[in-house]
């Protein structure tokens, strides 16, 4: 595999300028068959652990996943079901929930880019720095003339981290309201699953359009080469994990990753 396979899940400019339009259900290139599906997520799991663990001993780059999607969309279940079976040294997970007084004291940027990845570990923002230009602006928390600058802001900030050898793949994880519906309603339901439900949902499902234009100017201006978005379609979860991990494996693997090279002989070492 490798990345460009996926190439037709880019969003670029001119393409998906309107989510309401765009299918949320599996693509074609993805099994009918969940059973088909999860086997193939098993053995991408094993090509991931292997890969994971040859990126973080090679320590020549930095690798930052972004989540991010409406409401129910599974941000944590992509986490939980893509990435088990990795080396916990080497992956991290940063979720970025209303900022605190320090925080605010800051700009920002200042409590993103702080979580940001080192040298061979893997980072996966839940929710991240694209909340000051969604969640900001749909709940007009900042006019428009402070949250419209900082597209521009994140672009360079994006930059920076890629000069500075970071990998960034950023995905919109895709449903539609009928599925959101469903998976609220799961919530009230199904009593181990109470704790899930948030009343402030509720708010955010009434401003599902304000959240779709804001999306859709999210990935006009910061979808780019060195830091692209990636749509997945979300409203079946073992079809997103599936592509999720088919996009991260894809990735390492163009890297051609190997151990290091060592400068003696193991044949010739001798362990009394």
């Amino acid at each position: 595999m490798s990345l460009n396979d996926f190439n037709h899940y880019l969003i670029q400019t001119g393409q998906n300028d309107n989510l309401s339009e765009v299918e949320s259900s599996p693509w074609e290139d993805i099994p009918t068959s969940k059973k088909v599906a999860l086997e193939e997520l098993s053995q991408l799991h094993l090509r991931l652990a292997d890969l994971q663990q040859r990126f973080h001993v090679d320590r020549r780059k930095k690798l930052l996943l972004v989540l991010q999607g409406m409401d129910t969309s599974g941000k944590n279940g992509t986490i939980k079901h893509v990435f088990r079976g990795v080396n916990p040294q080497g992956v991290h997970v940063s979720s970025f929930e209303k900022p605190t007084g320090r925080e605010l004291a800051h700009d920002y940027l200042w409590r993103v880019h702080k979580c940001t990845p080192s040298n061979g570990e893997i980072m996966i923002f839940d929710r991240s720095h694209y909340e000051d230009v969604l969640a900001v602006r749909v709940n007009q928390l900042k006019p428009e003339s402070v949250w419209k600058k900082r597209y521009r802001h994140i672009n360079d900030f994006e930059q920076l981290l890629v000069d500075e050898n970071t990998i960034i793949l950023k995905f919109f994880l895709h449903i539609d309201r009928k599925t959101q519906k469903q998976r609220l309603q799961e919530r009230l339901d199904v009593p181990a699953k109470n704790w899930k439900f948030d009343s402030s949902d509720l708010v955010a499902r009434s401003q599902w359009p304000e959240y779709e234009k804001a999306y859709e100017d999210v990935f006009e201006q910061t979808s780019k080469l060195h830091a692209p978005w990636y749509v997945i379609p979300a409203n079946k979860k073992w079809a997103r994990n599936l592509l999720v991990a088919r996009i991260v494996v894809a990735c390492l693997e163009d890297l051609h990753l190997s151990y290091p090279t060592v400068d003696y002989d193991p044949a010739q070492v001798q362990i009394d």
